[in-house]
């Protein structure tokens, strides 16, 4: 008795060239790929899970109708993160915008009387509450380093900055981070900021 063979998935090169003629299958599987990833940078730039999900939603729709204009010169991975930080910017820009209720606050401290929230939680929460309070641009360096893990040619690529202005956000946004969230120094390697 034999087996059936395999097979094996196909390239995202291959998904985008199909998608691009038409296949709808195919632009799904695309989509579904990178979904977590899109959303982890969303989530992390936006601070929320509701901005992050509107975000996410408006990155997805950018990729579809880009995708005609795509042209391979990047990895589609490189080029769908630019897509995603581009649509966190405009969410973010959005925000700034729309009024905040005063009883509606993002961040709130949690009432002594409440339970105590697991360190875990407690250590997201603190985080996510420094990484809303960077600036947009070392915010976005971060996130592609430290939560999708590029390197800094491919994120130099994904925010169209030379290589050394990386570098610089990267290690400002980091030392930003480390102070807001109470440490003094930088800790070995990077902050911790790990996705949701």
């Amino acid at each position: 008795m034999t087996d059936a063979p395999t097979r094996a998935e196909p390239s995202d090169e291959q998904l985008v060239t199909a998608a691009q003629g038409g296949d709808r299958r195919a632009l799904d599987d695309l989509l579904r790929r990178h979904y977590d990833r899109v959303y982890a940078i969303c989530r992390r730039m936006t601070g929320n899970d509701a901005d992050a999900l509107d975000a996410t939603q408006d990155a997805l729709i950018a990729i579809t109708r880009g995708l005609g204009r795509y042209d391979g010169r990047a990895r589609f991975t490189t080029w769908s993160y630019r897509v995603a930080t581009n649509a966190c910017l405009d969410e973010l820009r959005r925000r700034k915008r729309r009024p905040v209720p005063q009883e509606d606050t993002v961040f709130e401290a949690v009432p002594s009387s409440a339970p105590r929230l697991d360190q875990a939680v407690a250590d997201r929460l603190t985080i996510d509450e420094a990484l809303a309070q960077l600036p947009g641009d070392f915010r976005a360096a971060v996130v592609l380093r430290d939560v999708i893990g590029l390197d800094y040619a491919d994120i130099s690529e994904v925010l169209s900055i030379p290589p050394g202005t990386v570098r610089s956000r990267i290690a400002r946004g980091r030392r930003t981070l480390a102070d807001r969230i109470g440490r003094n120094q930088e800790p070995p390697g990077s902050v911790e900021v790990s996705a949701p």
